[in-house]
């Protein structure tokens, strides 16, 4: 390889190994984020203090104890150092002390149900995982989207999930933590953008055929550009009803994002109970399932 096609090759391949930082765990976008970035890094730093010293003293013992060097001393007999065994005993359990320190007051700090410091009340969201699909309510508002979640810039936002069967779980990884969202039951979560962008959501539990397809967007805007976003929506749009609902969660993936200008009350929480029974599969028994059987599709 010549000097001139290595000046090309290395940075581009450096720059594709770093790639995974932008978008990611290591590019957070909000309070939750940036703290389990610092525990991440810290953590990290603490087992470094560990591998960097003995990777060295590893090196340096064979380089020592090499064959042409007859300053190294051989003693067959040797059997103990009281001190020897005082430093391989007391640095790893330090590591383990600051490591599980880090851990018990990191987790105790982000708390997902804790509910974040903020002089504004939270945004409540309901979100229900579906095959393959996430469906999110504004209670607040009346209001409900489909693979879209549009949440202010700044202040605290507090979701309820849950599932129709299939357990899930819902993850940003610019905004912090992943939650669970299982069947009968209701999982909550606390998370806040700092900054205007658009940020990826995922299911991070294989949950089967059309999973890797069951994605979302994350609209993190201004307080005013998300008020004429929640009065756009309950100006357009179908009503998700109960007959629209047992529409909706048949099987499918590829979904586009839609909005509902209108929720029946209580339809979470009939969700929870199971009360619309089991969700039937797919047309013709196939594992990818079909397109939304929907004809009304919102903004």
């Amino acid at each position: 390889m010549s000097r001139s096609t290595k000046t090309v090759v290395i940075p581009v391949l450096l720059a594709s190994l770093l790639s995974g930082c932008h978008s990611g765990i290591l590019d957070p976008q909000g309070p939750v984020g940036a703290a389990e970035k610092l525990i991440l890094i810290d953590s990290l730093v603490i087992m470094l203090a560990i591998v960097v010293p003995t990777i060295l003293a590893t090196l340096v013992f064979a380089w020592w104890y090499r064959a042409s060097n007859k300053k190294a001393h051989y003693r067959p007999n040797w059997a103990f150092s009281g001190h020897l065994e005082l430093i391989v005993w007391a640095i790893p359990a330090l590591v383990i002390v600051f490591l599980g320190g880090i851990a018990w007051f990191g987790s105790r700090d982000l708390d997902p149900y804790k509910p974040l410091p903020s002089t504004q009340k939270p945004v409540e969201i309901q979100v229900v995982s579906l095959d393959w699909k996430w469906l999110f309510i504004y209670p607040d508002h009346h209001i409900a989207s489909v693979n879209r979640l549009v949440i202010p810039v700044g202040r605290p936002v507090h979701f309820d999930l849950t599932s129709t069967g299939v357990m899930n779980s819902f993850f940003v990884p610019q905004l912090g933590s992943q939650m669970y969202a299982m069947a009968r039951m209701v999982s909550q979560l606390n998370l806040q953008a700092d900054r205007p962008g658009d940020y990826h959501g995922l299911s991070a539990q294989f949950s089967g055929a059309g999973f890797a397809d069951m994605s979302f967007q994350v609209h993190a805007v201004s307080p005013d550009d998300y008020a004429k976003w929640l009065a756009s929506a309950q100006a357009s749009g179908p009503v998700l009803d109960q007959a629209t609902y047992r529409q909706f969660e048949v099987q499918s993936s590829h979904v586009p994002p839609m909005t509902y200008r209108d929720v029946v009350p209580q339809l979470f929480q009939d969700i929870v109970d199971q009360r619309f029974g089991p969700a039937p599969g797919p047309e013709g028994g196939g594992a990818g399932g079909h397109d939304l059987p929907l004809t009304e599709k919102g903004s």
